[in-house]
């Protein structure tokens, strides 16, 4: 390997890097652009559902209780004269549930066990219908022992339950989400980075010149790997600034355990993608494949959003082989926990591997050769 000839073909890069806006937007704009749309459009939490209230006899109990989830954050609460009516406004979807409070509400909640409340929930979105129980139940926890300690009741339960929540105390999913998010940004970024643009200088014709010089093949992937490694870095220094910055998200472990963690995933992404351009020489083509084969699987498989202990055996198999999966783990980590070594070595070093795998095959199959 010749130094002299490295640095050329680093400067090249580096020049056709800040002549052209494409890979400048792939590496800034994009994940300013995805960390905006998907941080604050998605989101696990329900927050301001449309709930129904049937009193049949209404009375301070009642009013009570209502005024319970009216001061919650997770219910918009209108009343009902009836079921009938509570039911005709569930079939229009102007609420998606409705709690009855029954005649006898009043008696029974003095009496042993306490009273129960009837609540009907849309269960079209078996999603939103869990966390709108959830939420009415911890409403109706609340309120009886209020009720209970206010009226001296009887009822005296031998266990307190105080609940501790670890790592994400405020229980926003935006915590969550984001820094998943981060890892299925830079898979898109890294892959696209590197296949687009070797495809182009396929295109171009470019490539054809370099495979007329001196240069070595592992010359041309390190010249080309090294300035988008930045670029990539950059993108990744961009977005774990908003995340903290824009959208409050916690940092408690290292930065120089994530910039590790980071360089590493990163090296994975470029790897893919130069495994890809030197199967696909057309920049459609590459960008497509680059999408289904590194976007979707990261979007879908990585426990960004959906849990993969939940998945069936056969696909948290096939999850194993994503470096998603392991660099998602790595960020939740590190933001929420902080440097948790049994976790954070174990996925590093996959992610290492894979890293590995990648780049290798990428240089045993790519030949100074046109065919």
């Amino acid at each position: 390997m010749n130094l002299g000839r490295l640095r050329g073909l680093i400067r090249k890069e580096s020049l056709q890097i800040l002549r052209d806006p494409s890979a400048l937007a792939i590496a800034f704009v994009l994940p300013l652009f995805l960390l905006l749309l998907f941080g604050y459009g998605v989101s696990l939490n329900a927050e301001h559902v449309a709930i129904g209230v049937v009193a049949e006899h209404p009375n301070p109990q009642t009013e009570s209780f209502v005024g319970t989830l009216r001061h919650s954050r997770y219910f918009d609460v209108s009343t009902l004269p009836n079921l009938a009516a509570a039911r005709q406004a569930m079939m229009r979807r102007r609420i998606r549930g409705f709690v009855w409070l029954r005649s006898d509400f009043a008696r029974a909640t003095l009496a042993d066990p306490p009273a129960a409340i009837g609540a009907v929930v849309n269960g079209v979105d078996a999603n939103t219908a869990r966390l709108i129980e959830g939420y009415l139940t911890q409403s109706w926890q609340i309120w009886l022992a209020q009720w209970q300690q206010e009226t001296a009741s009887a009822s005296v339960f031998p266990v307190t339950l105080q609940p501790r929540i670890w790592f994400n105390p405020a229980l926003r999913s935006r915590d969550y989400l984001v820094p998943g998010l981060i890892a299925v940004i830079m898979t898109l970024i890294g892959a696209l980075l590197t296949a687009l643009v070797v495809a182009r200088e396929w295109e171009r014709g470019t490539m054809e010149a370099l495979m007329a010089s001196p240069v070595t093949m592992a010359e041309i992937l390190i010249g080309k790997l090294l300035p988008y490694f930045v670029l990539g870095m950059g993108g990744m220094a961009l977005s774990v600034v908003l995340a903290v910055t824009l959208f409050a998200v916690p940092l408690l472990g290292s930065l120089w355990v994530l910039t590790v963690a980071s360089a590493l995933f990163l090296l994975v992404a470029l790897g893919m993608g130069l495994m890809i351009s030197s199967l696909a020489r057309n920049q459609f083509v590459a960008g497509q494949i680059a999408i289904v084969v590194t976007f979707l699987p990261a979007f879908i498989l990585s426990g960004f959003i959906f849990d993969i202990s939940s998945m069936p055996t056969a696909i948290q198999a096939i999850t194993h082989i994503l470096p998603a999966r392991y660099f998602v783990s790595i960020l939740q980590t590190v933001f929420l926990a902080g440097d948790v070594w049994p976790v954070i070595l174990p996925d590093a070093g996959a992610l290492a591997l894979m890293a590995t795998f990648f780049l290798g095959v990428t240089l045993w199959r790519s030949h100074k050769r046109l065919d």
